[in-house]
């Protein structure tokens, strides 16, 4: 039997999905958010950093094997890290809710996960329209989007930093916490943008 040819676009959507589904996890906690819980909320997201893994590693075995891909094989592989990128980074995020000890949400952070759901969200529509890029007229409108987001978290992300910084002076600690954790949760949103922005690199460089 010929071998089935692999689908390098829907594995790569299938790596922002993943992103995705973390990214709404990390809503999930912060709105009901319960400090005792954080250990099983940090074993649940390690469960999908895990499959993303699995699925990294299957790319990278196609790659290595297979004579033709649909681009370069190294857009391919780049594509693939970045993508992995954002999952580590959110699982990093809820995992520092834990290390940090954190007993209550500071509501700015509520915002942030919310920016990082869009932007999720935005390049799993980015990656959909990627495998038709020679045509789709949605690609550069749905890269513009995740611009966009990055460019409002970046402002929450300077708010936030001097909020911290003016009003909780008394809370050394307090600031320290949150601003590793906003700095790590602007960092989801950046990866966002690497990615989106390759994929614009990739769509110029093809056609």
């Amino acid at each position: 039997m010929p071998r089935v040819k692999y689908d390098y676009f829907e594995a790569l959507e299938r790596q922002g999905a993943f992103a995705h589904q973390e990214a709404l996890m990390l809503i999930e906690i912060l709105k009901d958010f319960d400090a005792a819980e954080l250990p099983a909320k940090v074993a649940a997201i390690h469960e999908i950093e895990n499959a993303a893994d699995e699925l990294n590693h299957e790319i990278f075995t196609r790659i290595a094997t297979e004579f033709l891909t649909p681009i370069d094989r190294e857009d391919i592989a780049e594509m693939a890290l970045r993508l992995d990128d954002i999952v580590d980074y959110v699982e990093d995020v809820v995992q520092q809710l834990h290390m940090y000890n954190i007993q209550d949400i500071h509501p700015p952070a509520f915002e942030m996960a919310e920016l990082i759901e869009k932007s999720t969200a935005a390049l799993v529509g980015s990656l959909k329209e990627f495998r038709n890029f020679k045509k789709s007229k949605a690609l550069a409108e749905r890269v513009i989007d995740v611009n966009a987001l990055e460019e409002e978290a970046d402002r929450l992300y300077f708010r936030t930093i001097r909020d911290l910084h003016m009003n909780y002076v008394d809370r050394p600690v307090f600031i320290i916490a949150w601003s590793n954790l906003f700095q790590r949760m602007e960092r989801c949103i950046d990866a966002c943008e690497n990615v989106s922005d390759m994929m614009r690199t990739v769509a110029l460089k093809n056609t």
